[in-house]
């Protein structure tokens, strides 16, 4: 059968198999490589469910891609075989605000969708650093969080129905537009975070929420990273939750200040960024208690004058993981280790391991991220011409995941395992990880859906 000439009745134009045009599929943000035979760039749940009929019939590996900006070669065809670009199905069907939901296609842009969901006053809470250029069915596949899911949770605590099609071209639905139903197991859930490897989602009906009447940013710097940790420890055992509790410490904070001199942000020292949202009243009122509770172990602590200001923070915190060249231009961020998490009261101890685990290896490092649901992003650079700092780069990366473990914690919060972290999925869930093989087997027998990830 000449594959080819079968994927091209299927798609007509928008397929590629030109060298140039394929090696722009061969990686992500992260080391892992892997080149396809074919791109499909479909356009209709139809086109989908035909493509892996034919892919199943003739045992093609098959991996789907939305923009591209995942950091663990979760959409890398490392068999090679057929990528599916999902990019072009990107329309949201409906806006349904009267059951609090939308429901889109998967090439969806999250920032795209929270700007159609803004004259409505509603939004999509998940919040990933790629917002602009993410995109939902991404989101989906690897249960993507971001800044604000200390509040509002990550993508599986918003999506309702997914359309779905299997490995042999089989096309199911896994909800309703319920909100909830006690019939059955929980497909949409075992979709959610599978990466690709049980089937490709091809609609998807999401839960949206109200926008807050607004927000308050509450800037706390403290003398170490250990002392950060214990801060956000204590906020929330007073019980305040703030709707984002990121960390930047002080190479963040150099970082920062090189990408924009302007920005308002301590002089020393490492720093949480508390937000808090609600009404004017409420925000307030959580924001005061987060400084009473906070001053005792700060170096300074305040309120965010304006939206202006508030919103400047933001959008440097979204590009500090990009930012290090300004700090090192001879040296290049690399995405390992770098997305771990532990249960929150661990989070001193995980902060200074980290930084243990720098010196050690003496390797300069970046820690920021989502503290306040347990989730640091790790920042290791190097001068990628210099094999002993590779060397070294690995074997940090390599403690920094069994280090998490050990905390009883998780080798990925939010970025995936794709085929990065795969070596860790036993380490980390032991006899469980036969189960995941179980379903795996029983939803693609023949092990075409993005193989070699999850460590399945």
């Amino acid at each position: 059968m000449n594959i080819t000439e079968e994927l091209r009745k299927i798609v007509g134009g928008r397929l590629s198999v030109s060298p140039s045009e394929l090696y722009c599929y061969s990686s992500d943000a992260s080391q892992v490589k892997g080149m396809p035979d074919y791109v499909v760039r479909p356009e209709s749940t139809d086109e989908v469910s035909r493509i892996l009929r034919l892919a199943y019939e003739n045992e093609i590996p098959v991996t789907a891609r939305g923009a591209g900006t995942g950091l663990a070669g979760g959409a890398v065809p490392v068999s090679g075989g057929i990528v599916l670009d999902m990019s072009g199905m990107n329309r949201i069907l409906e806006i349904d605000i009267d059951n609090i939901q939308v429901v889109v296609e998967p090439g969806m842009i999250q920032d795209a969708l929270n700007d159609a969901l803004k004259p409505y006053g509603f939004f999509f809470p998940p919040n990933p650093g790629s917002s602009a250029m993410c995109t939902i069915g991404g989101m989906i596949a690897y249960n993507a969080s971001g800044m604000r899911c200390v509040k509002y949770g990550t993508t599986r605590n918003y999506v309702r129905d997914l359309e779905v099609v299997l490995a042999d071209g089989t096309v199911i639905h896994t909800g309703s537009k319920m909100l909830k139903s006690a019939a059955g197991y929980d497909l949409t859930q075992l979709i959610i975070g599978s990466e690709g490897t049980l089937g490709i989602v091809t609609k998807a009906s999401l839960k949206i929420a109200p926008l807050p009447k607004t927000r308050k940013l509450v800037i706390a710097s403290f003398k170490s990273a250990e002392v950060a940790g214990q801060a956000v420890v204590k906020t929330f055992s007073n019980g305040v939750i703030p709707s984002a509790c990121e960390i930047l410490d002080r190479v963040s904070l150099q970082v920062l200040k090189r990408y924009d001199p302007k920005l308002v942000l301590p002089s020393e020292g490492d720093v949480i960024l508390f937000e808090v949202d609600g009404t004017e009243n409420s925000a307030r009122e959580a924001a005061e208690q987060i400084i009473e509770v906070c001053s005792p172990l700060t170096l300074s602590i305040k309120l965010a004058e304006s939206e202006k200001e508030m919103a400047d923070i933001w959008a440097a915190r979204k590009l500090v993981g990009a930012a290090v060249s300004r700090l090192d231009p001879t040296k290049t961020r690399i995405y390992v280790g770098e997305d771990v998490g532990v249960p929150i009261k661990k989070i001193p101890e995980l902060l200074r391991r980290a930084q243990e685990i720098s010196e050690k290896f003496n390797l300069p490092a970046m820690k920021y991220g989502h503290i306040g649901d347990g989730n640091l992003h790790l920042a290791l650079f190097i001068d990628v011409l210099n094999e002993d700092e590779w060397d070294r780069l690995n074997r940090a990366a390599d403690l920094v995941h069994r280090t998490a473990i050990e905390l009883g914690g998780t080798v990925s919060s939010e970025h995936g395992v794709g085929a990065a972290r795969a070596e860790y999925m036993e380490a980390q869930w032991g006899p469980a990880i036969e189960v995941m093989r179980a379903i795996k087997k029983a939803l693609d027998p023949k092990g075409i859906l993005n193989p070699g990830k999850l460590g399945l």
